[in-house]
């Protein structure tokens, strides 16, 4: 019907797409424009229905969520509506797109509906365990910055080693003994790409280990000492 919200429901477990498609079309201005058991049939039927919205698993068999959010963002927005409450899952959906995140049992059926529709005209909505996640994180990083800000021995560093400003918090970082995977979740970035300014960094400190950059970082060791070999 023209000026009706259409989702596509995409979750592998049937009981749980009947529900929720229930409860959708128990609501003015909403209509259930397909369901989907995983992520590739989810891109299938979005292809073929364009939805105005997606509500999306996490884990299904074949193509889960998480693989299939990067293509779906691309045709609808997408609201993750999940029994999946992992702090990391819940990172790695907002970082590829997701415009919201419920957790089954942190919401009931009227703020299902305002869900859908915030996320459809662009604002983000969230239950509980996934504002959580999202104020632990801005806390953390708050913390780091006001660590580099009062450091001026790191903004020495920065400058003598010409380390870009996400340089220096990726070192300080490394320092702090973090590995790659947290310093991901850490800086909302992949771990291929803190690989990427890890060699950049070991470049401009001239080091080809961790603990040898920790060293020039901390000034516990001279700049321009250290091998390329």
């Amino acid at each position: 019907m023209p000026g009706r919200l259409r989702v596509l429901i995409a979750d592998d477990n049937p009981v749980v797409r009947a529900g929720l498609a229930a409860l959708l079309a128990a609501a003015d201005g909403i209509e259930v424009a397909a369901e989907a058991a995983d992520g590739r049939e989810a891109l299938s039927l979005t292809r073929r229905h364009a939805p105005d919205l997606i509500l999306l698993d996490v884990r299904m068999p074949g193509v889960d969520g998480i693989s299939a959010l990067p293509h779906l963002v691309r045709l609808a927005p997408v609201l993750m509506l999940t029994y999946s409450r992992e702090s990391e899952i819940v990172r790695e959906s907002l970082l590829l797109g997701a415009g919201g995140y419920l957790v089954h049992g942190e919401f009931t059926p009227e703020e299902l509906v305002r869900a859908v529709h915030d996320v459809r005209e662009g604002r983000p909505h969230f239950t509980p365990t996934a504002a959580g996640t999202l104020l632990t994180d801005l806390r953390t990083s708050s913390q780091q910055q006001r660590t580099v800000a009062q450091s001026p021995e790191r903004m020495h560093n920065s400058v003598l080693f010409g380390l870009s400003s996400r340089e220096v918090e990726i070192m300080d970082l490394i320092a702090s003994g973090m590995s790659n995977q947290q310093i991901a979740a850490a800086c909302f970035i992949s771990e291929k790409t803190v690989k990427n300014h890890i060699n950049r960094i070991f470049a401009k400190l001239q080091s080809t280990s961790r603990s040898e950059a920790i060293a020039h970082w901390l000034g516990t060791a001279r700049p321009g000492v250290g091998g390329h070999g």
